[in-house]
């Protein structure tokens, strides 16, 4: 017997959006916030093309340490603004229980990054908090693990979290991640948790990328979230796996066709 299925409600700008209630819902935006121009410019474009709800880097957990780090703070007014414009929600990876207060005002829903999906300090905070949770699989996790970090979440109040399958680390190199397309139908038949997915990570080439959002889409998972650039060649971080804004409009015309043959559709503000 399949478990009762959670609906997560989402405050975006003055509306409200519903992830697991049978629509689909696509989060799309920069790996992260450089610039009021860059982020507006793609806003615009994800949103005519059926975003329902932005993403977008402000503290960006990097391997090297030389690499871009995100704005931080500085990228607080370019949110606020932007969102306000747009009449959109957006969620921010938190990666530290420190964000959170700077952090609650401005998202609608807060993101839990690969990293920090053991980092239970971390989810015990964003449990005793009103806003829902986009929580991504740890790139080495299994899946129970994946469902226990839920669990720490999910342990105080009305339903919260949703899952994100972005790929794992396996043996194979040819990509960044192998994405688990098994593990997120798993997850959807199995769970009570609504489940995205984001191909941009999943797979790290942008050439990839809209094989692996079509594929997702035709498994009947909640949705995805994917990354989109102006420029990708200049941005400063992930530039390899973002879609241009052509791209991402092609991509966007093949989902709508793959959920109309499912009898679904996109979840549009």
């Amino acid at each position: 017997m399949s478990p009762e299925k959670h609906v997560i409600e989402i405050q975006t700008g003055t509306k409200k959006i519903k992830v697991g209630d049978g629509s689909f819902t696509v989060i799309a935006g920069p790996c992260s916030i450089e610039s009021y121009q860059q982020f507006f410019s793609t806003a615009k474009v994800v949103a005519e093309q059926g975003a329902s709800l932005l993403r977008g880097g402000v503290w960006k957990l990097r391997t090297s340490s030389k690499t871009f780090q995100g704005l931080g703070g500085e990228a607080f007014d370019i949110v606020r603004k932007v969102t306000h414009e747009m009449n959109m929600g957006i969620t921010i990876e938190v990666t530290d229980p420190r964000q959170i207060e700077e952090l609650h005002p401005m998202v609608s829903m807060f993101q839990v990054g690969s990293r920090n999906m053991h980092n239970y300090a971390l989810l015990k905070e964003l449990a005793k908090q009103d806003k829902p949770v986009l929580l991504k699989r740890g790139f080495a996790a299994l899946v129970s693990e994946w469902l226990s970090a839920a669990e720490y979440i999910n342990q105080t109040g009305a339903p919260k979290v949703i899952l994100c399958e972005r790929g794992i680390r396996t043996f194979e190199t040819s990509t960044r991640n192998t994405l688990d397309l098994n593990s997120a139908i798993y997850a959807k038949k199995n769970t009570p948790y609504p489940v995205i997915v984001d191909p941009s990570h999943g797979v790290g080439i942008s050439q990839l990328v809209p094989d692996l959002a079509l594929a997702a889409t035709a498994l009947g998972i909640d949705g995805l979230i994917m990354e989109v650039h102006p420029n990708p060649k200049e941005a400063l971080s992930d530039g390899m796996q973002a879609l241009t804004f052509e791209n991402y409009d092609h991509l966007m015309t093949k989902v709508d066709k793959v959920l109309t043959a499912l009898d679904r559709s996109i979840q549009r503000l």
